[in-house]
Parts: C-alpha cells; sequence; structure tokens
C-alpha cells in the first residue's frame, strides 16, 4: 500500500464513532458517507474540488437520475470494482431499482474486506464487506493522488 493510500484509511478511521447527520461532513460531530468522503479529501488532499448543492435523503431517486455516480467520475478515478484496493471509494445502490447513493472507503483487503463508511442510524464504522454489501457495489473509484 502507499502511504498516500495509507493516509486516506488512517484519516477515514479517524472519524469512526462520529454520529451520522444528513449533510454534515465535521469529524467527531456529523457526517453521512458523501461528508465523509468530503473530509477525508480535505485532510489528504486539501480544498474539495467543487461546492456540494443541498441534497435530499433520497439522492435524486424521484427523478432516477445518478448524481452521485457523475460526481465521483468528475473527480475521481473509476476503475472495475473486482479490483477494489485500500483506500478505494466504493459506490453502491442500495435498492435494486433505485439510484446508487451511498459510499465508503476500503480500509482493508485481507480476508474478508473491511470498508469506512457514514451509515444512518449507526453513524461512521467499520463494516466487512459482506456478500449482501459487495452486491450491492455498483462502482469503484481511486482518489486522484498522482499529483501528490
Amino acid at each position: 500500500m502507499t502511504p498516500i493510500k495509507q493516509s486516506i484509511v488512517d484519516e477515514a478511521r479517524s472519524w469512526l464513532g462520529t454520529p451520522y447527520v444528513h449533510q454534515a461532513s465535521v469529524k467527531g460531530v456529523g457526517t453521512d458517507c458523501l461528508g465523509l468522503l468530503r473530509g477525508v479529501w480535505r485532510a489528504v488532499l486539501g480544498h474539495e474540488p467543487e461546492a456540494v448543492p443541498i441534497y435530499s435523503m433520497d439522492w435524486s431517486e424521484p427523478q432516477g437520475e445518478e448524481r452521485m455516480w457523475a460526481a465521483a467520475r468528475r473527480h475521481l478515478i473509476e476503475k472495475d470494482p473486482a479490483w477494489f484496493s485500500v483506500g478505494d471509494v466504493l459506490l453502491f445502490r442500495m435498492r435494486e431499482s433505485g439510484v446508487a447513493k451511498h459510499l465508503g472507503i476500503v480500509s482493508t483487503c485481507r480476508d474478508i474486506p473491511r470498508f469506512i463508511h457514514a451509515y444512518s442510524g449507526h453513524g461512521v464504522v467499520e463494516s466487512a464487506l459482506s456478500d449482501p454489501w459487495r452486491r450491492r457495489v455498483v462502482s469503484c473509484f481511486e482518489f486522484p493522488t498522482e499529483d501528490i
């Protein structure tokens, strides 16, 4: 694992226990899954690449728009989800007919892979990437770390 990927995972782990708060991105105070990713970006890469618009809990499901996926493609490097590695961002579709609207950061790939995410009702946790979670993965991204 590269030092930058280790920094990504270390920063994500420093958010463990942060309560779940929709649209928030403050370590130890409150965050949602996008807020966690934003906080890790700020700590490791610096200034966020774009302002995040206000978003509802349904995250564009009524319109069927893949807004989170499109934003990830603008700022992260998409790769085959079968080849995820530590420090990568996983994008999940929580319902088969819904839009992809949940994110997590891969924290370990040994034995049973694990990921860190902000989960409604639980806060920021590190979870096993078990079969039910794995089936929900729709895409995988790397942080743009070449210039660091």
